[in-house]
C-alpha cells in the first residue's frame, strides 16, 4: 500500500481506502462488511468512509459495530463522516438540514454516538450551503477541531470558488480552513480534479478523497450487456445513479477500454482505479465492495500503477474523450 499526505496536512492516508456509501445496510449486513473492513485493513487501507445520509445513520451504526468488536489500534486508522442532508430523510424539519452551527454540531455529536468513537479524523460539509453564512460554517468547523471533536474538515463537491472562500474567511479570523474536498473523479467525470481545482493545489493546498473512481461500476464493465442481479443499480432509491451511467455511448467507451486492459494484462477494473489514484492531486481513491473477491481485485490496482505509461495514458485519453480543455494561458 501506498500513503499520501492529505494536502499540504501532516496526516497521511492510504492511496486507497473503503466506503460504505450504498453498499453498508442496503446489500451487506455486519459480517459482511466486518470481513471487508478486515482485508482493507489487512492490506494497509487507514482510511474508512462513511456519511450521516448514509442508509439514513444505518451505515454509521454499522461502522462503529464492526470498529468496536475489531479493536483495532485507534491510532492506526482514520474515520469519517459528512453534515449536511440529514439522516431522517422527508421527515427532517428546519435546522435537521445544512450547515448551521447547530446542525453541524448535532451531526457531530449523532456521528460520534453511531460509530461509537471519541472523535472524527475527518468531518465533511456534504454540499454548500446557500442559507448558510460560510462564516457561520467555518467558525463551527473550528470549534470543532479545537474541542477535539474532529482533527480536520473539509468539503465535498464544493467548486473551487466556494472553497476558497472558506479559505478566505479563515484566513481573516484565524480559523483552521478546509483540508480536503471529496470530489467524484473517474474516467468520465474529471473536470474539477484536472482544472477547477489546479489553483487551489498550488496556493493553499487541498488533499482529494476521491468518491465513485469506478463510475459506480459502469467502468468495470459488468454492465456492457446487462445489469447484474444485486449489483446497485438494483438497489432501491438508485435510479438516478442507473439513469446517469447507463448510456450506450458511455457503455461503447468501456467495452474499448475493456480491450486496452486485456493487453496490458488487467482487468477494466483495475486499469481505471490505477488510471484515478496515478494522478498526484488525488489523495486517495475510496472504493466499496460486496464481495471479498471484488475487494482483493480492487486492491491491486496499486499494482498496476507502473504500467500507465504516458503512451498509454494518451490511449486512455482517446478512448474516452473526456480530457478537460486546459486555459492557453
Amino acid at each position: 500500500m501506498q500513503y499520501r499526505r492529505l494536502g499540504n496536512s501532516g496526516l497521511q492516508l492510504s492511496v486507497l481506502s473503503f466506503g460504505s456509501w450504498v453498499t453498508f445496510n442496503k446489500q451487506i449486513n455486519d459480517k459482511v462488511a466486518g470481513d471487508l473492513m478486515s482485508m482493507a485493513y489487512d492490506a494497509g487501507v487507514n482510511f474508512f468512509d462513511n456519511a450521516e445520509i448514509y442508509a439514513r445513520g444505518e451505515s454509521e451504526l454499522m461502522m462503529g459495530r464492526v470498529l468496536k468488536k475489531k479493536k483495532w489500534d485507534r491510532t492506526s486508522y482514520t474515520v469519517s463522516s459528512k453534515v449536511y442532508f440529514g439522516w431522517r430523510g422527508s421527515e427532517n424539519k428546519p435546522n435537521q438540514t445544512g450547515l448551521s452551527r447547530k446542525h453541524i454540531t448535532e451531526a457531530c455529536h449523532e456521528a460520534l454516538q453511531r460509530m461509537q468513537l471519541d472523535y472524527l479524523d475527518l468531518f465533511y460539509c456534504h454540499r454548500p450551503d446557500k442559507n448558510t453564512p460560510i462564516e457561520e460554517t467555518v467558525r463551527t468547523m473550528n470549534t470543532l477541531i479545537e474541542q477535539g471533536k474532529i482533527l480536520y474538515w473539509g468539503t465535498s463537491e464544493w467548486s473551487g470558488v466556494e472553497i476558497m472562500e472558506a479559505h478566505r474567511v479563515a484566513e481573516k479570523y484565524g480559523l483552521i480552513g478546509p483540508s480536503m474536498e471529496q470530489p467524484q473523479y473517474n474516467l468520465f467525470e474529471r473536470n474539477k480534479i484536472e482544472k477547477e481545482y489546479l489553483d487551489i493545489y498550488r496556493t493553499v493546498g487541498l488533499g482529494t478523497t476521491i468518491w465513485s473512481p469506478l463510475a459506480s461500476g459502469l467502468l468495470t464493465g459488468k454492465y456492457n450487456n446487462k445489469i447484474p442481479r444485486g449489483s446497485r443499480f438494483t438497489v432501491q432509491g438508485m435510479d438516478w445513479l442507473k439513469d446517469q451511467w447507463l448510456i450506450k455511448d458511455k457503455l461503447k467507451r468501456v467495452e474499448k477500454l475493456e480491450v486496452l486492459a486485456q493487453k496490458l494484462g488487467m482487468s477494466t477494473t483495475r486499469l481505471s482505479i490505477a488510471w484515478c489514484i496515478n494522478n498526484e492531486h488525488v489523495t486517495t481513491a475510496i472504493l466499496g465492495a460486496t464481495k471479498k473477491s471484488q475487494l482483493k481485485e480492487n486492491l491491486k490496482a496499486v499494482e498496476d500503477m507502473d504500467k500507465l505509461t504516458p503512451e498509454i495514458m494518451d490511449k486512455i485519453d482517446k478512448i474516452m474523450g473526456t480530457k478537460p480543455v486546459q486555459p492557453l494561458f
